[in-house]
């Protein structure tokens, strides 16, 4: 049987909203107090039902992270950063599947019966208004990895796409390549949009690189497979910026079993720089996305939202580097 409220009061010799109050986070207790409830219920093995509590204070200190795209191995590493960080401050995080979601309201609909007290939307292809129904709906909310702006309609932690998209068109040129391409994820995605806008940006300030786009289904090891064979059965570019890791890792699968060579005969750079990345039978040069630092921002915000719901929306965006490996032929003298 668990222990309840009543023993450690008993044990403490103290009342039953003084227990109550020595484990209610702001509530005043004294110090006295706090040392005599805390060694009755430590002898008892006593823990706070955290439900009960909630019921209380009001808060449930659940957040909701949620994103739509369970297939790319990246969010294992997000998920993992953003469950600890969030349960070293206190909080719980409840994992949502977005998947196929397209309508906010239904998601916000279903948390809001978790009586969530903040949302984090972990998503990089999904548009800013699918965040704003949260914050419409009065749940504090943060999107991370989410689309950059100078004017945000909720916070916003991430990069800045289009400079990535910017950055591998300059890199390729760099390396002296005579035709390039663009191998994006799913057109409708936001991060695929910018990303697109900011390669072919730069290389309209390089005329005489042929340059050639396309993009896949999805962002998963499939669809960059499926794609990338596509390209090869036509005329492939010498090159591609394929906007994503696990794009990129499926397009060195199509590269090999079509008996060609990476860089030898199609180059490659990816974006996110995750930790298959750097396999030394995948070795993919990238760009890299500070995931552990947008997720630790993320989270300082919500807990500071929690207390200042009316916190005013900003942005937040940390810069990208390239990481040189071995999928790009070395720059050109």
């Amino acid at each position: 049987m668990a222990i309840t409220l009543k023993e450690v009061a008993e044990r403490a010799g103290v009342s039953r909203s003084a227990v109550s109050r020595t484990f209610t986070d702001g509530a005043s207790v004294s110090d006295k107090m706090r040392r005599k409830v805390e060694k009755a219920a430590s002898d008892l093995g006593y823990s706070p039902n955290a439900l009960a509590s909630s019921l209380t204070t009001g808060r449930t200190k659940l957040i909701g992270l949620v994103s739509n795209n369970f297939h790319n191995p990246i969010f294992l590493e997000v998920f993992d950063l953003f469950t600890r960080g969030l349960q070293d401050r206190g909080l719980r995080p409840l994992l949502v599947n977005l998947t196929d979601e397209i309508n906010p309201e239904n998601s916000v609909r279903m948390l809001r019966q978790y009586s969530v007290d903040g949302v984090v939307v972990a998503s990089s292809t999904l548009p800013p208004n699918f965040a704003k129904a949260f914050r419409d709906a009065g749940v504090p909310v943060v999107h991370s990895f989410g689309r950059a702006s100078s004017s945000p309609q909720v916070h916003v932690v991430g990069i800045d796409n289009t400079e990535c998209g910017r950055m591998a068109a300059r890199t390729l040129v760099e390396r002296g390549y005579n035709h390039v391409g663009f191998m994006g994820g799913p057109q409708d995605a936001t991060s695929t949009q910018d990303r697109y806008t900011g390669f072919m940006s730069e290389m309209s300030a390089h005329p005489k690189v042929k340059v050639s786009y396309s993009f896949a289904e999805a962002y998963s090891f499939d669809a960059g497979r499926r794609e990338m064979l596509r390209l090869l059965r036509a005329a492939p570019a010498e090159a591609y910026f394929c906007g994503d890791d696990v794009l990129s890792i499926g397009a060195l699968s199509a590269v090999d079993d079509s008996d060609l060579s990476c860089p030898n005969d199609v180059g490659i750079i990816g974006l996110n720089d995750m930790e298959m990345a750097q396999w030394e039978n995948i070795n993919l040069t990238t760009i890299h996305q500070p995931i552990r630092q947008i997720v630790t921002s993320s989270i300082e915000l919500m807990v500071t939202m929690l207390d200042e719901p009316d916190r005013y929306p900003e942005t937040r965006i940390f810069p990208c580097s390239v990481v040189e490996r071995g999928t790009l032929r070395a720059q050109a003298n």
